[in-house]
Formats: C-alpha cells, sequence, structure tokens
C-alpha cells in the first residue's frame, strides 16, 4: 500500500515542496499515480528518498545523487557501503577536531611557546588567540592572579609536554569513557577514584583545581553546548557523567576532610 506524499513529508522531515521538486527534475519519481492522479510512494521510493537524504547530508549536490543512483552498476548494498564509509570518514575527523577543541579550552591555551608549525600540528585550524582572549574574559576577572600564573605555564610547555599532556588526557576519558559505558554509578568510587585522576591531570598541567572548582567546571561541560560536544565527542553522554562524576568527588573529598 502506498504513501502519499503528505505521510512521506512526514516520516522523512521533508517539505511537500522538496518532494515535489524532486518529482519534477525525475530524482525521486514515485513509483504510482492514484485514480485521483495524486502520487503514491513505494517501499523502494522511500529507500531512495533514504540515499538521497544521506548523500544529502554528506554534502552531494543534487545531480550527483541522480548520477550515482541511477548508476546501473550500483546496487543498494553498495550505496550503503560507500554511505557508511563517507560518514565514518565524517566522523573520525569531527572527533579529531573536537578533541582538539577540547585540549585548547581545558589549557585556555594562551601565548603559547610554540611554531606556527607546532600549533597546526598539535591543534589543527582552531583560533588559539581568539580562545585565549575568551578565557581572559571568562575566567580571568575572577582570579586575575591565578589566571596569568596559569597563561605563564602553559606559554612555557614545548611540543613535548603538550604531547604528554593529550596522551594523559586521552587515556583519562578512554577511562571515564569504559566506566560509563560499562554501568558503573557516576558516585560510585571507581568513577569518583577517576574524576580525582582528572582533576589531580588539570592541576598539575594548568592552575590549581580545587573539588569545587572541578564540580563547576563538571556544570560546564554540560551547560555550554561546545564543551558538551567536545567532551561527547569521546563517548555520547559523556559530559553529563562527568559532571556527576565531579561532583560526587566533590562530596565525597569533602565527607573525608571533615
Amino acid at each position: 500500500m502506498g504513501h502519499t506524499v503528505g505521510e512521506v513529508a512526514r516520516i522523512s522531515g521533508q517539505t511537500v515542496r522538496t518532494l515535489h521538486h524532486y518529482d519534477s527534475i525525475g530524482l525521486l519519481v514515485p513509483a504510482e499515480r492514484t485514480a485521483s492522479g495524486y502520487r503514491s510512494y513505494g517501499d523502494q521510493d522511500l529507500e531512495r528518498l533514504r540515499q538521497i537524504l544521506t548523500y544529502r547530508e554528506l554534502g552531494f549536490g543534487l545531480d550527483r545523487i541522480a548520477e550515482l543512483l541511477d548508476d546501473p552498476a550500483t546496487d543498494t548494498r553498495a550505496h550503503l557501503s560507500r554511505q557508511h564509509a563517507l560518514v565514518t570518514e565524517r566522523i573520525t575527523r569531527l572527533r579529531t577536531m573536537a578533541q582538539a577543541l577540547e585540549r585548547l579550552m581545558e589549557a585556555n591555551a594562551m601565548e603559547l611557546n610554540l611554531t606556527p608549525e607546532e600549533r597546526l600540528e598539535l591543534f589543527g585550524d582552531f583560533d588559539v588567540d581568539a580562545r585565549a582572549e575568551e578565557a581572559r574574559e571568562r575566567w580571568g576577572a575572577c582570579d586575575p592572579e591565578a589566571f596569568d600564573r596559569s597563561q605563564r605555564n602553559v606559554g612555557d610547555y614545548t611540543k613535548a609536554d603538550w604531547q604528554r599532556n593529550q596522551a594523559e588526557a586521552a587515556q583519562i576519558y578512554q577511562a571515564l569513557a569504559s566506566a560509563m559505558q560499562g554501568g558503573v554509578p557516576a558516585d560510585s568510587e571507581t568513577a569518583t577514584d577517576l574524576a580525582e585522576r582528572h582533576r589531580d591531570h588539570i592541576t598539575r598541567w594548568f592552575y590549581d583545581c580545587t573539588t569545587e572548582t572541578h564540580r563547576g567546571l563538571g556544570r560546564l561541560y554540560v551547560d555550554d553546548e561546545r564543551f558538551t560536544a567536545t567532551v561527547d565527542a569521546h563517548c555520547q553522554g559523556l559530559s553529563a557523567y562527568l559532571r556527576d562524576a565531579f561532583a560526587a568527588n566533590a562530596d565525597r573529598r569533602r565527607a573525608d576532610e571533615s
């Protein structure tokens, strides 16, 4: 039983006008028409639409999509394989960019003692200077002395220092992501020990990160969409897990001290 154009629009999230356009240019022509002349989309039409939308999301133009879909030597399995490879490549590229952004946001990346080539190798095309200015406006006013001290420390790091920092951070995030995926509660001893390891990493490399500062950082990971995107690049939902683990660790350390 076929689907009307309105039903297909609702299912796919496209507009009726878009579907009419695809029909008019021969990209997606419904297999049938009703007795009244209305478009009727079958299962094969819906599969073709799915392929069209996937290629569109990947940045292909309509003309190129038509060539790909109308190639008699390419079947559905081949399209799925190609699309999977393209999406995987994009995910890998975005994850790499996201991790570079995260390293810069955590470090505040100020006045780095690196050559332009080293900056590019370590941080990609992220604007270090713009991030430094934003960090100064956002955090510097709270504790100017601590902020300037952090800048001086970071500014002295060499390329080798940054590489060690990045490797250490990657291990910590991987451990936290594995704990979350393994169903370890965020307030468990395992998770809070990992949270403490994360806090210690920040203190050793950047600034004195108290448990309450760390609690606030956890909230920032969720409240600021840029932090959320970069943290969740390690594992979807990790930002919220870190917020809860950091808070639980702060409560645990405070209880131990009382």
